[in-house]
């Protein structure tokens, strides 16, 4: 550190101890923007705005105290703790956000209350983590692909337990119903796995191929307030739903190039009306559909800037109508406000 910065600082530091003051309050974090892109474009009415990014700590914008302003000045700011290969989100219903991070071997965790930032991994270790999901009761269950397993963490952190070891060949994206089960897609079996609040399979949904009810590397499940199963059907080319008992009722899309059509469909949400949404990996975008299949909206493509993706995979809509897409080789989470039919723009 050079002399004349050290006396810059304790000059600053003097003047602001004369006053009493000299902290930063919290920055603002994922308001409304009146300004900010919305999609469709007009002169269609808006359906979807965009609320901002988190890709490091530091996007929380933390309050800062007189004494770690002074020490910024002094020694620097810690540098920032980034995402490396994000690919699930899920929130809890509350202030925080998780996400799992594949490469970076951890689950991020974002409290947008306390603006406070965690990195949460078993005490082995992750092999692979690839999706997160949150359970009613504070538990967070974490997907890890490699390990073949579940892991299950308390609301602090604490790893209380596994499930699927032995059942589970390659999971990936999972959920938790209002009643405590949890559905696994298991993309080496070729199967969603359903799962006892006790932790016990209860089912096996599907086996390999591509009629109806049948799946080609599954990836990531979503469930909607009637209790219908949706199913991101990745090598099939397509999303399938099924009934609350779990019957297949209807693919939605297929292979191709054009809008309705899928790639490589990845994450899958569903929002307050009971629209699907579908992240397509390929195609670097977002597409939303009605319950039948049919196509109401798309937005998205490759790119670095707001709405734009490159390898986006996991999706969760969360009770306020946010939309967290995990947008992995962007190395950030992009977040929408879904603006539901007469809400204001």
């Amino acid at each position: 550190m050079t002399r004349s910065r050290i006396i810059l600082t304790l000059i600053a530091a003097a003047g602001c101890g004369a006053m009493g003051a000299c902290g930063t309050p919290a920055g603002t974090l994922l308001q409304p923007d009146l300004a900010a892109p919305v999609w469709p474009l007009p002169p269609d009415p808006p359906r979807v705005r965009y609320l901002g990014e988190l890709s490091t700590d530091q996007d929380l914008k933390p309050a800062k105290n007189f004494f770690e302003n002074i020490g910024d000045g002094l020694f620097g700011k810690d540098a920032p703790k980034v995402m490396v290969s994000p690919l699930g989100v899920c929130a809890d219903g509350g202030s925080r956000v998780y996400v799992a991070d594949t490469n970076a071997q951890k689950v991020h965790v974002f409290d947008l209350t306390t603006r406070r930032f965690e990195d949460w991994a078993p005490p082995s270790g992750f092999s692979m983590p690839v999706a997160v999901a949150c359970a009613a009761d504070g538990r967070v269950l974490v997907s890890d692909s490699v390990g073949g397993v579940v892991f299950v963490f308390d609301s602090k952190g604490t790893l209380v337990g596994t499930l699927g070891e032995g059942e589970l060949r390659r999971p990936s994206g999972l959920c938790v119903a209002p009643d405590g089960r949890i559905f696994v897609a298991d993309v080496g079996a070729h199967q969603v796995l359903v799962f006892s609040p006790g932790g016990g399979v209860a089912e096996r949904v599907g086996i390999r191929g591509s009629a109806l009810g049948q799946f080609n590397y599954p990836t990531n499940v979503a469930l909607d307030r009637e209790g219908r199963l949706i199913v991101s059907d990745s090598l099939n080319f397509r999303v399938q739903v099924f009934s609350p008992d779990l019957r297949p009722l209807r693919q939605i899309g297929k292979q191709g190039d054009v809008p309705g059509t899928f790639a490589q469909p990845k994450g899958v949400g569903v929002d307050p009306d009971g629209n699907i949404w579908v992240v397509d990996a390929n195609f670097e975008a977002v597409q939303v559909f009605d319950l039948d299949g049919s196509l109401l909206m798309s937005f998205g493509r490759e790119g670095r800037g707001p709405g734009e993706f490159w390898l986006p995979a996991g999706l969760f809509i969360d009770l306020n109508a946010r939309v967290w897409i995990a947008d992995s080789y962007n190395q950030r989470v992009q977040v929408f406000q879904f603006l539901r039919e007469g809400a204001q723009p």
